[in-house]
C-alpha cells in the first residue's frame, strides 16, 4: 500500500536552539553598585576639594593689621594690583603716596641695576568703631648694599563687609 506517508513529527518546527548559559545576574548587579559606589566617591571627593580650595584662597579681612599686612605685601613685595585691590576699599581710596613710593623703588632699580626689597615691622593699630589707623615702619634695603632707608607709614582702614585698606600716607 502506498499511500501518502504520515508527517514526521516536528517536521513543521524549526530545530531546537543549543542551550545557552544563563545570564549571570548577580555578577551584573554587583558591577552596577560597584559604578555607582565608584561614582559617588569621585562626586564626593570633587565636593570635598572644592570646599577647601575654598577655605585656602578665602580673603581674610577680619583683623585690620592682618589686611594692612596683606595689602602691603601685594602692592610693594609682589607689586600685583589686582591682588591689592582685594585688599582696598570699594571706592574713594587715596593711594597717591603709595603709589609714588612704589614708583620711587622701580625708578631707583632700573636706574642703579639693583633689588629694593620693602619689608616692616609691628604694625600697630588704632580701632574707632568702622574706621582704623594702621601704622608701621617700611624699610628699604638694596639687595647689593647694606644701607636700609626706614620711613614710617600710616594706613587708613574701613569695615566694609570686612577691613579694607583706603588710602596710605608717610608720617612725617
Amino acid at each position: 500500500m502506498t499511500g501518502p506517508t504520515p508527517p514526521l513529527l516536528g517536521a513543521g518546527t524549526p530545530p531546537a536552539e543549543p542551550a545557552r548559559k544563563p545570564r549571570n545576574r548577580r555578577l551584573r548587579l554587583w558591577l552596577a553598585l560597584g559604578a555607582g559606589v565608584l561614582t559617588l566617591l569621585c562626586l564626593g571627593g570633587v565636593g570635598i576639594a572644592v570646599l577647601l580650595y575654598d577655605e585656602e584662597t578665602k580673603i581674610e579681612r577680619a583683623e585690620p593689621d592682618a589686611v594692612a599686612d596683606n595689602f602691603l605685601r601685594a602692592y610693594l613685595v609682589d607689586r600685583d594690583d589686582e591682588q591689592a585691590s582685594l585688599y582696598q576699599c570699594k571706592s574713594g581710596g587715596d593711594f597717591q603716596n603709595i603709589a609714588a613710593y612704589r614708583a620711587d623703588i622701580v625708578n631707583r632699580e632700573k636706574q642703579f641695576s639693583v633689588g629694593i626689597r620693602v619689608s616692616w615691622g609691628t604694625i600697630a593699630v588704632q580701632t574707632n568703631a568702622n574706621r582704623a589707623e594702621a601704622e608701621t615702619d617700611l624699610v628699604k634695603t638694596a639687595a647689593k648694599q647694606s644701607g636700609r632707608i626706614t620711613d614710617t607709614w600710616r594706613l587708613s582702614l574701613v569695615d566694609q563687609d570686612g577691613w579694607r585698606v583706603c588710602g596710605a600716607t608717610e608720617v612725617p
